[in-house]
């Protein structure tokens, strides 16, 4: 049997922004479910974070939802199994209340007979092979989840994780989450929550299924198969992106002749490394502006620079945001678990960033 994994959708992202709802759904419409229909896939599980917001969700993103993304599973008759992810909850001590259930309803109250949620620790079989499905872990059904893990017969664990020792985004790793030790029950352990792909031979990472915010440009995205009889991962990639940068250096190429057709329906960042022939610049801002982009952005002044030595680093003003945070943290002359406050800020930091306009 072939399982669809898919995780941190985020419905609703980036306060509700067209451009960014366009982009999500033409992932589903022209690679996700094609893809399930061409290899008659019946089955999928979502590892979490269905949801972006918390608190509420708007009219229009509830629409679309309904109609782009549930109608598709049940016209097809296809079984989903939903989990309970941190941004799907409205408090951060219980999943209690939660959009799933809200949405999509609970057990015993299920709006669609073929797409069950869970709240809670819970191990469910496909042919034969049982899956432990963990929900976001917290103070509310803590002791629920370990209870869980002690008795579940299943060696493969599917959750919503926050896990130690794992990258959240490029270069910062987690380090107020869970131990790795938790989940050594199980053979293999796949998870959503950080957005960047990644594994330790045991539990794996997926990755969110598009970009979403510019530290995900140049990152894979897109969704897993998995095979319950061969235990076998396979990924297949999301073609669709939504974030570019070009940098610009009229010494090394001719403007004139590229292709600015690719950067239709793009968040543009048009980096200045070089600029000599102001006039040809001109001409090409001119051309990329006259395309259907989302935006664009121009960050001059690097002239003294070479092009390989432009990093994304002295783009966003030398240093990042969080390393920024935890080196004023460090400064601070205060009597308090800096360690702890660093987690907090980067926590906060992350769920601001997917509200960035």
């Amino acid at each position: 049997m072939k399982i669809a994994l898919i995780t941190d959708t985020h419905f609703g992202a980036r306060n509700d922004s067209l451009a960014f709802n366009d982009h999500f759904y033409k992932f589903w419409r022209e690679e996700f479910f094609p893809y399930l229909d061409k290899h008659g896939i019946d089955t999928v599980i979502h590892l979490g974070d269905v949801m972006d917001r918390r608190k509420f969700i708007s009219y229009k993103i509830a629409k679309d939802f309904r109609e782009q993304f549930i109608m598709p599973i049940v016209d097809r008759n296809i079984t989903m199994h939903m989990i309970v992810g941190n941004h799907d909850t409205y408090y951060r001590n219980t999943n209690e209340i939660n959009s799933l259930f809200e949405l999509l309803g609970g057990p015993g109250d299920e709006k669609y007979p073929n797409i069950k949620c869970y709240d809670h620790p819970c191990t469910e079989e496909f042919d034969g092979v049982g899956i432990h499905l963990l929900p976001w872990i917290n103070e509310g059904n803590y002791e629920s989840v370990m209870r869980g893990i002690q008795m579940t017969y299943a060696d493969i664990c599917m959750g919503h994780l926050e896990v130690n020792g794992f990258e959240m985004h490029a270069g910062h790793f987690c380090d107020g989450g869970y131990p790795k030790e938790m989940f050594r029950k199980f053979d293999t352990v796949f998870t959503g929550h950080f957005h960047k792909k990644s594994d330790d031979g045991h539990i794996y990472y997926l990755g969110n299924t598009y970009q979403m915010t510019w530290s995900d440009h140049n990152e894979t995205k897109g969704f897993h198969i998995f095979d319950t009889a061969t235990r076998e991962l396979e990924y297949i990639q999301n073609p669709h992106t939504i974030f570019a940068k070009i940098y610009y250096d009229d010494s090394q190429t001719d403007y004139s002749t590229v292709d600015v057709e690719q950067y239709e329906e793009k968040f543009v960042k048009l980096i200045v490394v070089n600029k000599k022939d102001l006039y040809g610049f001109d001409k090409f801002l001119d051309r990329l502006l006259a395309v259907k982009t989302h935006e664009v952005k121009i960050v001059e002044d690097f002239s003294e620079l070479d092009a390989e030595n432009v990093s994304d680093e002295i783009i966003e003003n030398a240093q990042d945001t969080t390393t920024l945070l935890e080196r004023y943290i460090d400064e601070l002359e205060v009597d308090i678990d800096k360690n702890r406050l660093k987690s907090t800020m980067r926590t906060l930091y992350l769920e601001a960033n997917d509200l960035e306009l």
